[in-house]
C-alpha cells in the first residue's frame, strides 16, 4: 500500500502510513476539534489490505485536509457537478446501469483526481440518491469502490422513503385524521393499516392505530374499520386465524404403514356418506352374527408424540368451513398408503367386531387390525337399498339400538340444519337445508355402538382411554311440541366432559362412551386408536396422566375449531344476506319470555330475537333483515 493513500476504515476516512511486513499503518480521526474547545482525537492501527477500502492511491496531504473538504461538499457547486455527471451517464445506454470505478467518477465530477477531495466526494455520493455503491474485491487485493447511476424510478422511491422517515409523525397524524373520517387514500394508506389487520385477526392484543383514532380497541371494531375503508371486503373470513387456527391443511406426509398381520374380512362393507364427502373414514357391515364397524387406520403410521402426532394435537380436529377443509392430517394421507377407506377397493382398517344381544346391548367387542373391501354409497342410494339382504339387517340394528338408548333416557334433538357453500372463485354464497336420511341414522347408530364397544373394551382391559361423559339433563315434565319443544330440550342439555375416567353419557343413554370413529379428523379418536393398537400389539401404553394431558390439549384445540366453524358459518350466512338484499324468509317462534321472543329463521338456521311481534309457540311469520353487522355477526329481522 502506497503511503498517504486515502482509505475507508471502519466507515471513516483514513490515510495509509508506513508498511511493516504484510501490514501497514492506517491513521484516522476519531473526532474533530469543535468551536467550543474540544480537541481533535486521532487514532492509528496496523491492518492488512483486506481490512480497508481504497478510494485513491494518490497521496493526500493530511487527514484534516480530507475532512476539511468533506465539510464543503454540501455546496451548490459540487451538487451541480454530481448531477451533471449523473445526467451524462444515465443518458448513455452503455453506462446507464454500469458500475464506474470511484477514481474515474471523481475525475468526471471534479475534472481531476485530487486525493484531498476523495473522501468528501465519496461521502457526497454515498449520501445522495443518484448513485448506487458497490465494493469490488477485484483481484483479491484492496477492496475498491464503484458507483452506478440509479434509475429515476428508484431515486423517486428512495426520496419518498426518506421523506416518510423524516416526516413520519406528521404523515401518520394526517393518516389518523383520514381514518377518523373513514376516507383513506388507498393504496398508499394500506401500509398504516397492517397493524389494524393484525389486531382484527387476533395476532396482537393491542392496536395503537385504533387508540390514536379514538376507535374502541376490539376485534369487532377493527373488522368494521377494515370493511368501511375498503381494506377488506365482505368475503374476508377472519375467524379461523382469530381462533389461532391454520387455514391450510397439515403438510407433513405420513409414513408408510408397517407390514403387520391383518385379518381379511370377507364380503363387502359399506361407506355411507354425503355425495360431497372427500374423507371417507368409516364403513359398516353385517356377517349374520357380528356387526362390523371399520375405521380408517392412520394410527398405524402416526406414532404417539411424533411430530405429526403433536401437529394433530395442536389442531385438535379438521376445520370445516364453507371455503373448504383444513385437515388435521395431510391431504395426501387419504390416498397415500390407503390411510382412508378407499372407495370400491381394499383398505387397511382398525375394526370393531361387535356381538349384540336381542335388545341391542353389547355382549362383546373385539378390536382387530383388518383388510376390508369397501363400497361407497350416498345416503340417498342407501335408503333406496334399505330392504336388500345386504343392508336390511343394518337398518334393523340401528332402529333397535335407537330404541334401547331411548329407553335408557337418551335425548334426540332435531333442529333444521343448513349447509353453507361458497364458490371459491366468485365468493357467491348458497344455502341449502341438510336432508335427513334414515341411512344417516344407521351410520350414526353404528358409530355410537363402536364408541360404546371401544369404551367397554378399554375399561375391561384397564387401558387408559379418552372417555366422554355427560350429566343427565334436567328436562321439564311437559315440553311444547314442534321446534319450540326441541329448542327447550336443547337448552336443558349439560356440557360434555372428556377425561380418562369412564362415566355415563346420559344424553346418549349409555353407561360409558368414547369417540373412535374419526381418527383422520379428530385427535381424541386418533389417540384412542394409538392406545388400542398398542394394547393389541403388547406394546407400552400411554399412562393416565400423560393421556389426560394430551386429551385435554387436543380437546381444547378441537373446541376452538368448532367455534371457528360456527363463526364462519354465521359470517357467510350474513354475506349471503348482503349478496341478496331482497331476501325474505320464514321465522318460527321458539320461546316467549316477558322481555323477548326468540325465533328460528328456518332457511338460514339463525336464532334471533324479533321485537314487536305477538304470536304463540311454533307460529310462523315472514321476515326480512333490517340491519346486518358483519363484524358483530348480528342481524336484526323485522316482520314483512
Amino acid at each position: 500500500m502506497k503511503k498517504s493513500a486515502v482509505l475507508i476504515y471502519k466507515n471513516t476516512c483514513a490515510i495509509s502510513g508506513e508498511t511493516e511486513g504484510d501490514k501497514f499503518l492506517v491513521n484516522w480521526c476519531v473526532s474533530r476539534a469543535t468551536p467550543t474547545g474540544k480537541k481533535a482525537v486521532y487514532g492509528s492501527q496496523k491492518v492488512r489490505e483486506k481490512d480497508v477500502v481504497l478510494l485513491t492511491e494518490k497521496p493526500a496531504s493530511s487527514i484534516d485536509a480530507c475532512l476539511d473538504f468533506a465539510e464543503k461538499t454540501d455546496s451548490p457547486e459540487i451538487k451541480a457537478q454530481i448531477e451533471e455527471v449523473y445526467e451524462l451517464l444515465i443518458s448513455d445506454e452503455s453506462t446507464s446501469s454500469a458500475f464506474v470505478d470511484f477514481e474515474e467518477l471523481l475525475e468526471l465530477i471534479r475534472g481531476e483526481v485530487k486525493a484531498d477531495e476523495a473522501w468528501g466526494i465519496y461521502s457526497a455520493l454515498k449520501n445522495d440518491f443518484l448513485f448506487e455503491e458497490m465494493n469490488d474485491s477485484g483481484d483479491g487485493g484492496c477492496v475498491r469502490v464503484k458507483f452506478a447511476p440509479r434509475s429515476r424510478e428508484k431515486i423517486q422511491e428512495l426520496k419518498d422513503k426518506a421523506y416518510e422517515k423524516e416526516h413520519a409523525e406528521e404523515l401518520r397524524g394526517a393518516f389518523i385524521k383520514r381514518l377518523r373520517q373513514g376516507k383513506l387514500n388507498l393504496p398508499d394508506d394500506a401500509k398504516y393499516m397492517v397493524e389494524v389487520e393484525a389486531f382484527a385477526l387476533g395476532k396482537s392484543e393491542k392496536c395503537k392505530t385504533l387508540k390514536d383514532a379514538m376507535i374502541k380497541e376490539t376485534v369487532e371494531r377493527a373488522h368494521d374499520v377494515l370493511l368501511k375503508t375498503g381494506i377488506w371486503d365482505i368475503t374476508r373470513n377472519p375467524y379461523p386465524l382469530r381462533w389461532g387456527l391454520s387455514a391450510k391443511s397439515a403438510s407433513q406426509a405420513l409414513g408408510k404403514p408397517p407390514e403387520e398381520d391383518r385379518v381379511l374380512i370377507p364380503g363387502v362393507s359399506y361407506a355411507i356418506d354425503s355425495p360431497w364427502s372427500t374423507d371417507p373414514d368409516d364403513a359398516i357391515g353385517w356377517d349374520g352374527e357380528f356387526l362390523w364397524v371399520h375405521i380408517a387406520d392412520p394410527a398405524s403410521t402416526v406414532l404417539p408424540d411424533s411430530s405429526i402426532d403433536k401437529s394433530a394435537r395442536g389442531r385438535g380436529a379438521t376445520l370445516y368451513i364453507p371455503e373448504g377443509a383444513s385437515r388435521m392430517l395431510s391431504e395426501d394421507c387419504l390416498e397415500d398408503y390407503a390411510l382412508g377407506l378407499t372407495a370400491d377397493g381394499m383398505s387397511r382398517a382398525l375394526s370393531f367386531k361387535i356381538k349384540l344381544d336381542e335388545n341391542s346391548d353389547i355382549e362383546d367387542c373385539e378390536v382387530l387390525r383388518t383388510i376390508v373391501k369397501v363400497q361407497r354409497l350416498t345416503y340417498e342410494k342407501a335408503d333406496e337399498l334399505k330392504d336388500t339382504p345386504e343392508l336390511k339387517p343394518l337398518f334393523q340394528i340401528a332402529r333397535k339400538n335407537a330404541e334401547r338408548r331411548s329407553g335408557a333416557g337418551a335425548v334426540s334433538i332435531n333442529m333444521p340444519e343448513i349447509h353453507v357453500n361458497v364458490d371459491p372463485e366468485t365468493k357467491k354464497v348458497s344455502l341449502s337445508e341438510v336432508v335427513r336420511y334414515e341411512s344417516g341414522e344407521v351410520v350414526r347408530e353404528a358409530m355410537i355402538l363402536a364408541g360404546e364397544g371401544a369404551a367397554k373394551f378399554a375399561f375391561k382391559n384397564n387401558i387408559p382411554f379418552p372417555f366422554i361423559s355427560q350429566d343427565a339433563p334436567n328436562i321439564p315434565a311437559e315440553l311444547p311440541e314442534g321446534l319450540a319443544g326441541q329448542y327447550r330440550l336443547r337448552r336443558c342439555m349439560r356440557k360434555r366432559n372428556v377425561g380418562v375416567t369412564p362415566g355415563a353419557h346420559a344424553a346418549m343413554g349409555l353407561s360409558m362412551y368414547s369417540q373412535v370413529t374419526s381418527p383422520l379428523r379428530r385427535y381424541g379418536d386418533l389417540i384412542g386408536h394409538q392406545q388400542l393398537r398398542a394394547f393389541i400389539k403388547g406394546e407400552p401404553l400411554i399412562d393416565k396422566d400423560d393421556m389426560l394431558m394430551r386429551v385435554a390439549e387436543g380437546d381444547a384445540a378441537a373446541r376452538a375449531a368448532k367455534q371457528a366453524e360456527r363463526n364462519s358459518n354465521t359470517h357467510w350466512t350474513l354475506v349471503y344476506l348482503l349478496q341478496n338484499p331482497d331476501w325474505t324468509g320464514t321465522a318460527v317462534c321458539l320461546n316467549i319470555e316477558p322481555k323477548q321472543t326468540v325465533f328460528l329463521v328456518k332457511e338460514l338456521g339463525i336464532e334471533t330475537v324479533i321485537e314487536g311481534t305477538s304470536c304463540s309457540l311454533n307460529d310462523e311469520i315472514k321476515v326480512k333483515p333490517l340491519k346486518i353487522s358483519l363484524p358483530d355477526l348480528e342481524v336484526k329481522f323485522i316482520p314483512v
